[in-house]
């Protein structure tokens, strides 16, 4: 995401343009719920915590420290709001093995079969791990965040992002031990 149109839209945000919040609740939307879902791993619970996530940032948008980005603030909120919320229902453990989601589209029928397959496994096993683990490998390899990023989401030093990156990665391959 871009952090100088970021900045320039909570600019106009703390000056009363609502205009301008709608076009963050428009530009974060759907990383907010992808991220809150890959933590709660139920639809309606990453739909109430995005709502949660943009109450939030309406009332302490003032709290909010330019000299970060703007994507790492948000995201941290909706992990932290997400990982509560597991607290709250004492569901930090993994509870099933299915989820339903869209898998990849290709032109040839069986590598979209074979690439379905492959991708529902991995998210099967992702949904398997703990909610910290699933944080970790989310916001560095579906949202792409740099460690650094990762870090000030979830405050954390960098050395201990590598660390918990490295050993999530583990975990994963070894829940996929016959996809090498």
């Amino acid at each position: 995401m871009d952090n100088d149109a970021d900045l320039a839209l909570v600019e106009r945000c703390r000056k009363g343009d609502w205009a301008a919040f709608t076009e963050l609740v428009v530009r974060y939307q759907r990383p907010i719920y992808n991220a809150a879902f890959w933590v709660l791993r139920k639809p309606e619970d990453a739909n109430d915590i995005t709502q949660v996530v943009f109450l939030k940032v309406a009332e302490r948008l003032d709290d909010y420290d330019p000299r970060f980005k703007f994507f790492s603030w948000i995201y941290r909120i909706a992990v932290n709001e997400s990982l509560n919320l597991l607290r709250r229902n004492g569901r930090e453990e993994a509870l099933d093995d299915e989820i339903d989601l869209p898998g990849s589209e290709s032109a040839d029928p069986e590598r979209q079969a074979s690439a379905a397959e492959v991708a529902g496994r991995i998210r099967a096993a992702l949904m398997k791990m703990k909610p910290h683990d699933r944080a970790v490998l989310m916001l560095r390899h579906f949202s792409e965040c740099s460690y650094e990023e990762i870090g000030q989401i979830l405050d954390l030093d960098q050395k201990t992002v590598k660390s918990r990156l490295f050993e999530a990665r583990n975990r994963l391959r070894d829940l996929l031990g016959d996809l090498r």
